[in-house]
């Protein structure tokens, strides 16, 4: 009987899925609201890449709530993880003397880390120009972090210094979003800072700046997740 369920279950799951894809068709032409967009993000904020100037102008606020959610996931971890370290019993690995990681991985990481590094800037810079921005940048950072502590388990990530760097990034963002009150149109308005020439790395306004913040935010956010799962 259960098995005949189960059965019933995933024919109908197939039936509307079948369904589903029977009706979908794909779109040839933009809605009015994303026709809008993309003619409005490169006009008013010199952003080529519509998305980020989307997430960090238009839907700034909503970028800054989503970032303020991954703070309390971490500061929960935090509360709930942050405990001095554990001592194993016997025959265990002792917790202050972490089994090492093997040549290769070490040696992988001192290849990757630096290149990876490399594309996490590349992504926060540029993400104003091509697909990218503070927030992928800062998850590939996080993945950085997380590579050298696999390669090297000894390591210890100063987490007050994280701490510090993510409230800063965070006050610095917020200080920006104020600054366009005072000298553009509104909360978090790019043109707080000139627009420049289309295209180039040094334009769109203040979206590179908050570009930065953000990654540095996200990244700190992230690693010190990593640093507390690990103790």
């Amino acid at each position: 009987m259960r098995r005949a369920t189960v059965v019933l279950l995933i024919a109908l799951l197939g039936i509307i899925f079948a369904m589903v894809a029977a009706n979908y068709g794909e779109r040839t032409s933009l809605s009015p609201l994303a026709k809008a967009y993309v003619e409005r993000v490169p006009q008013e904020l010199g952003a080529p890449n519509v998305i980020t100037g989307i997430l960090l102008t238009y839907r700034a606020f909503d970028t800054l709530g989503e970032v303020a959610v991954v703070f309390m996931v971490a500061a929960s971890i935090g509360l709930l993880l942050g405990g001095a370290p554990k001592r194993e019993s016997a025959g265990e690995v002792d917790a202050d003397h972490p089994t090492q990681s093997t040549e290769i991985v070490r040696n992988g990481a001192d290849v990757l880390v630096p290149l990876i590094a490399v594309f996490a800037a590349y992504i926060v810079l540029h993400g104003h120009l091509s697909p990218g921005g503070g927030f992928q940048g800062g998850a590939v950072i996080a993945s950085c972090v997380l590579l050298v502590l696999l390669a090297r388990p000894q390591y210890r990530i100063e987490l007050a210094r994280l701490s510090l760097l993510e409230s800063l990034a965070g006050l610095l963002f917020v200080l920006v979003g104020v600054a366009g009150i005072a000298f553009a149109g509104g909360f978090l308005d790019n043109r707080v800072l000139p627009l420049g020439d289309f295209g180039a790395l040094f334009s769109a306004g203040s979206i590179p700046v908050l570009s930065v913040l953000l990654g540095v935010k996200v990244g700190c956010e992230l690693s010190v997740i990593i640093e507390r799962f690990r103790t």
